[in-house]
């Protein structure tokens, strides 16, 4: 499947497929659902180990990249079901964020709340190898004393939603 490729203000210049994008240069799209329960925790996924792209790293519990022919839209929903068998759900839209590092991607953001026992998602086991509500504030905490148990975008993902 091939991905979308962006310039600088998100627009579609091109398609590529994954193993042809240069992720020091290329500038491609994804969309993210950070999900949230009403005690103040927020769902956070382990990136299943046999990921390319960080992996046995937490970071929202939903994230995908864009694949050509879709629309941020489309894909959240689609990466929802398919990472943790969540549907039926109503997202709202949030900021779509440039994230620069270690990939160079649009972020599209998707929040939703959502009081469900962990027990109640399912997993995809070739994308995520564990999911735990957190308090936001252990994660603040963790992400100054253990930065590399997150993705490395998860600092600027967290000041830039406002977490």
């Amino acid at each position: 499947m091939k991905i979308q490729i962006v310039d600088d203000q998100d627009q579609l210049v091109g398609v590529k497929e994954r193993t042809e994008v240069d992720y020091t240069t290329d500038i491609y799209r994804v969309s993210a659902l950070w999900l949230t329960n009403s005690k103040g925790q927020t769902l956070l996924a382990k990136r299943a180990a046999v990921k390319d792209k960080d992996p046995n790293k937490w970071g929202p519990a939903v994230a995908g990249t864009i694949d050509e022919g879709e629309t941020y839209d489309i894909n959240i929903y689609k990466e929802a079901e398919e990472e943790i068998g969540l549907t039926g759900e109503q997202f709202r839209k949030g900021p779509k964020i440039l994230i620069k590092h270690p990939r160079t991607y649009f972020c599209q953001w998707y929040f939703v709340t959502l009081d469900r026992d962990i027990n109640g998602f399912v997993m995809q086991e070739d994308e995520v190898d564990e999911l735990a509500w957190v308090e936001i504030r252990q994660l603040k905490q963790e992400l100054q004393s253990n930065p590399d148990k997150y993705v490395p975008a998860m600092p600027q993902i967290v000041d830039e939603l406002g977490i």
